[in-house]
């Protein structure tokens, strides 16, 4: 495998996002704006010829895909391979909790009471390792943790024995996962502070020697 192009979607809104609560392996269904929102998206992707998709095993990335896989003009490709790789960070105690709560109770003791102070003070990967450590469980899974499970689903695309060399992929990912990917591979062109809006996309280069990314927070 030389390279794939990865066309990396947000799924469509969520009444969990627009009630500013954590969902990684917890999940609502999408809005109408969601719904109208992937719709669109599946629009302007409708000419291009997805060889494959993929996406978590969460209802909104699963409906999310579908939607624009329906509107997809030139591709075979109607049903996405689903798998919990692609699943969002798994937040453990906080699933389902306040954002903001979260974050605070995860930054506050390190001084920083925000994700915005964690992600600018430390890091993306850094925000992990604190809400593990605020989780009275440890549930959630801190930096290493997402990466060993993130790196498994890129793995999983690379193994497709049925993608050549310059396949388009299709890919629904989540909020934090895109923000992740940035600070990991992004060389730091993009601001990490603007959350990626839904339905937007980003689209990267997946090789044997890495990922790439081509662009962010398309709309």
């Amino acid at each position: 495998m030389a390279k794939l192009n990865l066309y990396v979607v947000r799924h469509g809104q969520t009444y969990f996002n627009i009630f500013n609560k954590l969902q990684g392996w917890s999940n609502s269904p999408l809005t109408q704006k969601g719904i109208d929102g992937a719709k669109e998206t599946g629009a302007k992707l409708a000419n291009i010829h997805f060889d494959a998709a993929y996406c978590s095993d969460t209802t909104r990335a699963m409906e999310t895909a579908r939607l624009i896989l329906a509107a997809n003009q030139t591709s075979k490709v109607k049903e996405p391979v689903t798998s919990p790789f692609f699943r969002e960070e798994f937040y453990g105690y906080y699933e389902g909790n306040d954002m903001d709560q979260a974050w605070y109770l995860a930054g506050a003791p390190h001084g920083v009471p925000t994700f915005k102070d964690i992600q600018s003070t430390y890091s993306i990967g850094k925000a992990k390792d604190f809400l593990k450590e605020a989780d009275p469980f440890h549930l959630a899974e801190n930096n290493d943790e997402y990466w060993q499970r993130v790196d498994q689903g890129f793995e999983l695309i690379r193994e497709n024995q049925e993608l050549a060399d310059d396949a388009n992929v299709l890919l629904i990912s989540h909020g934090n996962t895109l923000l992740s990917l940035m600070e990991r591979y992004g060389e730091g062109k993009y601001d990490l502070s603007k959350r990626p809006e839904n339905g937007s996309l980003t689209r990267l280069e997946l090789s044997d020697d890495g990922i790439k990314v081509i662009s962010y927070n398309e709309k």
